[in-house]
């Protein structure tokens, strides 16, 4: 049997009882962060007096980035800017879960804080009301680290009946899954549908379609909650591009892509000419689309598993297998939207965002290297 968390068997039915209490109009506040990885989530809550109707009524806070990497002990603290503000689904109204950015003692943006120069790019571009729409692949982990419900110490049948399947013997961790779309429903996250993916155990879900910054803001705190109640059920989340060599999918984080000239009549030439762009900054964009500099997504886009090399670009009709699928629809209709599928599951929305309307709207240029 899978390893799960001691944690996960505490008595959750006597925790109800004391979440169930009442709390007169004090307010709970989380407030969620990004860590000085790149791709880890921390949170802490305070007490507020009143519940907050809006970003403006959450204060500023700080916390001790020596023990999140992200500064010194002899200069720890750091601060936590509210950004974004949700419902929280696990202690419920009137409390709140609130999306922030770090700043250092400067008042500059963190290391790893990439929201900044993302928000600025999307201030430039606001008038031509980009969409974007994530597609976020993960795969379940028990404690040891091996896929969720996978023979221990071995391998399920091969991949084939896996795909959006039913049944004890093709899907594995619903619970969770269905748990997290309620969650994010709940909370205000802009979930826009789940699925169970090609490998067992390994899942997605949809975020979007969102203007600017926000598809962001939401794919960050749709991520917290997924992690959340996978502590809950005692199981892990991984993000990792590949998180099982051989011959398995690995998990990538699809970024459908639509301004407004695309969605109207004749929109398919606006899609055309910002792939041929994309497809100049090939290397650019494979830099910016994990938190490793391609590094990661080396171990997935190999060609095979329904991806294109990492050293090509490629375009394709409904083609699963390119850099950029034009879906069959669009082609049909003339307008809609294209799907850059070289994002990898733990990449920065913040960065592919940016670096997607660096490249297709504001016609920056340049290339950069992949590193050996």
């Amino acid at each position: 049997m899978s390893a799960v968390s001691v944690s996960s068997r505490l008595n959750k039915g006597l925790r109800q009882h004391y979440l169930a209490l009442p709390q007169g109009d004090l307010c709970q506040v989380t407030y969620v962060w990004i860590d000085g990885t790149g791709e880890g989530l921390r949170s802490k809550t305070q007490t507020l007096e009143r519940e907050p109707q809006g970003i403006e009524d959450i204060p500023e806070w700080n916390f001790d980035g020596s023990s999140t990497g992200q500064a010194r002990g002899s200069n720890s603290d750091m601060y936590l800017v509210p950004v974004r503000m949700f419902r929280d689904p696990f202690t419920l109204d009137p409390n709140k879960l609130v999306l922030c950015e770090v700043l250092k003692d400067n008042r500059l943006p963190a290391e790893h804080n990439l929201r900044s120069a993302c928000s600025k790019a999307m201030e430039e571009v606001q008038d031509l009301h980009i969409w974007f729409g994530m597609e976020q692949e993960y795969t379940l982990l028990a404690l040891d680290e091996h896929p969720y419900s996978w023979p221990q110490g071995g391998f399920p049948k091969p991949q084939g009946p896996y795909y959006c399947a039913v049944g004890a013997d093709r899907a594995f961790g619903r619970d969770i899954v269905e748990c997290h779309y309620k969650a994010c429903l709940y909370a205000g996250v802009k979930i826009s549908g789940a699925n169970a993916e090609v490998m067992p155990s390994q899942w997605e879900f949809q975020v979007g379609p969102c203007e600017g910054i926000e598809i962001g803001d939401q794919l960050w705190m749709a991520r917290y909650l997924l992690h959340r109640i996978c502590e809950d059920f005692g199981v892990i989340a991984t993000l990792d591009p590949k998180p099982m060599t051989g011959d398995w999918n690995g998990a990538g984080c699809h970024t459908n892509v639509s301004t407004e000239a695309m969605r109207a009549e004749g929109g398919l030439r606006h899609i055309e000419e910002a792939i041929e762009k994309l497809g100049r900054r090939h290397r650019y964009h494979i830099r910016r689309y994990d938190p490793h500099g391609g590094q990661d997504n080396k171990r997935r886009l190999t060609g095979l598993h329904e991806t294109s090399s990492i050293h090509e670009f490629t375009v394709g009709l409904a083609n699963r297998g390119a850099s950029i699928r034009i879906p069959r629809q669009v082609g049909q209709d003339g307008r809609g939207y294209f799907e850059d599928r070289r994002p990898a599951a733990n990449c920065d929305p913040y960065a592919v965002t940016e670096a997607i309307v660096r490249t297709c709207i504001l016609g920056e240029t340049g290339e950069e290297e992949l590193s050996e």
